[in-house]
C-alpha cells in the first residue's frame, strides 16, 4: 500500500473524493483512488455486442430501481491470454462492468429483485467493493480505435517512474458508450499501478 508521503515523492494526486473519481487531465498522469462500491455484471463479448448490451441495461435497471443518481458507466478489462488485447478478437475480451454508488447505499437486493422482474439478466448485479489505489490515468478524447496511442503514452510515464501494472486495465465513460462522433467521445482510461 501507498502512503499518501509516497505519493508526494512520486508526483500523484490523492484523488479520494467522488468528484475527482471523474476526473482526468488530457496528459498522463499519478493519482491515488480509494475504496468505491457500486453495481457490477461479469461478462466476456465484443464491446457493444448482446452480453455487453443486456449487461449494460441490467446494471441500469438496478440503479434506478434503486433510485440513485444517473453516473458513468465503467469497464475493468482484461484477456485471458499473453497477447496484447488487440491481438485477442473481441469476443473473447472480458469485464466487469461497474456503476458507482453514493457511499449511503448498503443493500441493492430488494432492488436488484424489482429490476430482475422485467429483466432476468438483472439476477446478475453484484453489489461489489474494490480499490484502484495508485493508478497513471488520463483522459482519451475521440473514438475508442485510437486509445491505443492514449495508452502508449501511459505506458511511457509507468516506464519513467519505475512502475507496473497492478490490476485490470479501468475505463470510465464520460460521453454515451455508444457515441460515435468522435468529437463527443470522453473516456478516462485508468490503470492501477505498483
Amino acid at each position: 500500500m501507498t502512503s499518501e508521503a509516497d505519493l508526494g515523492t512520486r508526483g500523484a494526486v490523492p484523488a479520494h473524493e467522488a468528484g475527482r473519481w471523474y476526473e482526468a487531465s488530457d496528459e498522463p498522469e499519478m493519482v491515488e483512488h480509494g475504496t468505491v462500491s457500486g453495481l457490477a455484471v461479469t461478462g466476456r463479448g465484443e464491446p457493444g455486442g448482446a452480453a455487453y448490451g443486456e449487461s449494460v441495461g441490467a446494471l441500469y435497471a438496478v440503479l434506478g430501481a434503486l433510485g440513485a443518481p444517473m453516473v458513468p458507466l465503467e469497464g475493468r478489462w482484461w484477456v485471458e491470454d499473453e497477447s496484447s488485447p488487440f491481438d485477442v478478437p473481441r469476443d473473447q475480451w472480458r469485464w466487469h462492468l461497474f456503476l458507482r454508488l453514493p457511499d449511503d447505499i448498503v443493500s441493492v437486493g430488494r432492488a436488484r429483485e424489482e429490476a430482475r422482474s422485467g429483466l432476468p439478466a438483472a439476477g446478475r448485479v453484484q453489489h461489489v467493493t474494490y480499490t484502484d489505489g495508485l493508478c497513471v490515468q488520463m483522459l482519451h478524447s475521440g473514438p475508442y480505435s485510437d486509445e491505443p496511442a492514449s495508452l502508449a503514452r501511459m505506458v511511457a510515464l509507468m516506464k519513467a517512474e519505475g512502475l507496473v501494472v497492478n490490476g485490470l486495465h479501468h475505463e470510465i465513460y464520460l460521453s454515451d458508450p455508444s457515441e460515435t462522433d468522435p468529437e463527443k467521445m470522453r473516456t478516462i482510461l485508468r490503470q492501477p499501478v505498483r
